[in-house]
């Protein structure tokens, strides 16, 4: 058993690595990630963080855009809390080593994205996130109270129950660290901490396409649930409506931003389609673009739409997407004088785990920030470029109360048992697991995709549940391995997803079902919690 730290942080995205920093100024800080430090959602984010730096901006507009993207969902206090921390959270950036774009005046060069009614997106580029990883990386790796362990799984919180007491899930439970697994030793270690904080990344991999790495299993997500933390509002996944359609493009993101500079979206014919479906057209938000490509997809029964920036300034497009440019350009497609192929992919988890404005979660002790969370921020639809301020902001919300439970000397470690293999044994069917996984993404991309229908979702739910008993079945009488440990996962969130589709008997944001075609604010005006096996309606005020 590891030493007990003080804060324990499962992830290395921006959520996790800027919780750390603060944190190691008051303790000892672990990291536990996957795979490399660096292969995170955040190093994937192309597009930038919004925040008011314009003369013609505003707060109020900010959230005004913010809440009308969500769709009557978003929590407005964890809206206004995001919007007013914004530019404070920009210079600490800065001052970390983050260098973002500049005019030539030395002001923000603002990119504007779907959904923002102002220029208010601060960027490095087109590479927004990787350059802020690397920023807190570097900081990272300078600070002596900090200790990052590279190829490690998490695999379960450790609460009561695992103390020999029984599971009560009116008792709120509460956890004292992780088990994980050493992919490197195939060793399975407890990580004791005092404070845990979950920022784990996404759940894209739960469909068969994605934008997200491959890391991104819903393993936070899973992992609170069967501890008994309240799940959050799983019904609503936002598909990114253009990545890029190429057999060997691996689901590339062309980014947001690219509409927001002047990009057009075109039907195989030329026709410019969106101003069909919404007033701001190519920069309607993402719910809604993506339901209009594939609905142009399926009239027409084509395999994509095409990104149109050809009547742009070539030299501009370089300079401003240089990263997009240079990849599009390796697969033998010029966006200055082509127009881009793309499709929708699944993107972003506006749900999660339940927390509050301190980013705590219903287990004591365990806090939740970055796409992990549901904090009221997204509602039914996440506003472009909110979601690494939101990890940025709710990660210093959950650090000032983190420091404040550090500081309360009541707590007692307890004694916490190794990880128990008896009975277990090595398994080579490799293949099966990954047969299964296929299985379930091919699963949720056609019955729980941007188009949803009850009987799909139930033909969805009674596969993937056949597949999660085998599993889980596996899991108990095999030793662990990475794997399996994903394939678990993804099984789990998965069928959270369904059931919370099958729940709410609407039409709203990202979730839309032929069965309920209309929004219903009289009846469904709230978040979907679900705990153990209870699903339910929380209405908002």
């Amino acid at each position: 058993m590891a030493d007990a730290s003080d804060f324990l942080v499962i992830g290395s995205g921006v959520a996790g690595l800027s919780f750390a920093l603060r944190a190691a100024e008051y303790g000892t800080v672990t990291i536990i990630t996957k795979k490399q430090r660096a292969d995170t959602n955040t190093n994937h984010a192309q597009g930038g963080i919004a925040a008011v730096f314009g003369e013609d901006d505003s707060f109020h507009l900010h959230m005004q855009d913010t809440l009308e993207a969500g769709v009557g969902l978003c929590h407005q206090d964890a809206v206004n809390l995001i919007v007013q921390q914004a530019p404070e959270k920009i210079k600490e950036l800065i001052q970390w080593g983050v260098q973002f774009t500049l005019k030539t005046n030395g002001y923000f060069d603002l990119g504007r994205e779907g959904g923002h009614s102002r220029n208010r997106i601060v960027h490095a580029k087109d590479h927004t996130g990787m350059t802020m990883e690397q920023a807190l990386l570097d900081q990272v790796r300078q600070h002596e109270r900090i200790q990052i362990l590279e190829d490690h799984t998490a695999i379960e919180f450790i609460t009561e129950h695992h103390l020999g007491k029984p599971f009560k899930i009116k008792k709120s439970p509460q956890c004292f660290g992780v088990y994980a697994l050493d992919k490197k030793t195939n060793r399975v270690d407890v990580f004791p901490a005092r404070i845990t904080l979950l920022s784990s990344g996404g759940s894209g991999q739960v469909y068969l396409y994605t934008t997200n790495p491959d890391i991104a299993t819903g393993d936070g997500i899973a992992m609170a649930y069967r501890a008994g933390a309240t799940i959050a509002n799983m019904e609503f996944m936002q598909f990114h409506p253009t990545t890029l359609w190429h057999d060997k493009g691996d689901s590339f993101l062309i980014s947001e931003a690219v509409r927001g500079y002047g990009g057009i979206l075109r039907t195989r014919d030329g026709h410019a389609f969106m101003k069909a479906y919404h007033k701001q057209a190519d920069l309607a938000p993402r719910d809604v673009v993506a339901r209009a490509i594939d609905r142009e997809m399926k009239i027409r029964g084509d395999d994509c739409v095409y990104l149109d920036v050809t009547h742009l300034s070539a030299d501009a497009l370089r300079d401003h997407f240089p990263h997009i440019y240079e990849k599009l350009l390796s697969l033998k497609i010029d966006m200055t004088r082509e127009p881009i192929p793309v499709v929708p992919a699944a993107h972003y988890m506006c749900g999660g785990v339940r927390t509050n404005l301190k980013g705590q979660s219903t287990i004591k002790n365990l806090f939740v920030t970055g796409e992990s969370a549901c904090t009221g921020v997204h509602g039914a639809n996440r506003l472009a470029s909110n979601s690494l301020l939101e990890a940025l902001v709710f990660s210093f919300q959950a650090f000032q109360e983190a420091l404040n439970t550090i500081r309360n000397k009541q707590f007692v470690m307890p004694h916490i048992p190794t990880w128990d293999e008896r009975g277990t044994y090595n398994h080579d069917e490799w293949v099966l697991i990954s047969h299964d996984q296929k299985e379930v993404q091919r699963l949720m991309w056609d019955y729980v995709g941007i188009v949803r229908t009850e009987e799909r979702l139930q033909r969805a739910q009674r596969r993937i549940q056949l597949i999660a008993n085998e599993v889980e079945s596996f899991y108990k009488a095999t030793k662990v391995t990475g794997p399996l440990l994903e394939l678990r996962n993804i099984c789990c969130t998965a069928l959270l997803m369904i059931r919370s589709a099958l729940f709410r008997k609407e039409s709203r944001g990202l979730h839309y079902t032929t069965d309920y075609p209309d929004r219903d604010d009289e009846h469904w005006l709230g978040d979907t919690l679900i705990q153990c096996n209870k699903t339910r309606l929380f209405p908002l005020l």
